[in-house]
């Protein structure tokens, strides 16, 4: 069992940055791969970044590549999302998610846990 919680979201202009926080409870959070989603109003969930358990390998949306950055310190069982360079379209309500076995990072079906999501408002 991992129960995940976000944290770091707000309110910032564009261009500006954010760092976003995924913290997890649970003996084998180490075990977990973890993916970062995001939801505007109105819009499906859409796949951001995703780690392996280990950090070696990460995944990245077309969207954010080369502005976010997905890292883990599975020592303090976090995991973060370094947004920079932000755009008005990146507002949505953004979601860490865990599974304990690779596939498909990019759909959210496929994780077994996720946290209640952290609000990221971008203006222009």
């Amino acid at each position: 069992q991992v129960q995940l919680v976000e944290s770091g979201g707000g309110l910032v202009q564009a261009g500006g940055s954010l760092r976003l926080s995924c913290a997890a409870s649970g003996r084998t959070f180490s075990n977990y791969h973890i993916g970062w989603f995001r939801q505007a109003p109105d819009k499906e969930r859409e796949f951001v970044a995703a780690v392996s358990w280990n950090g070696r390998s990460t995944y990245y949306a077309d969207s954010v590549k080369g502005r976010f950055t997905i890292s883990r310190d599975s020592a303090k069982n976090m995991v973060y999302l370094q947004m920079n360079s932000l755009k008005p379209e990146d507002s949505a309500v953004y979601y860490c998610a865990a599974r304990p076995r690779p596939g498909t990072y990019s759909d959210p079906y496929e994780y077994d846990y996720g946290g209640q999501g952290t609000q990221v408002t971008v203006s222009s």
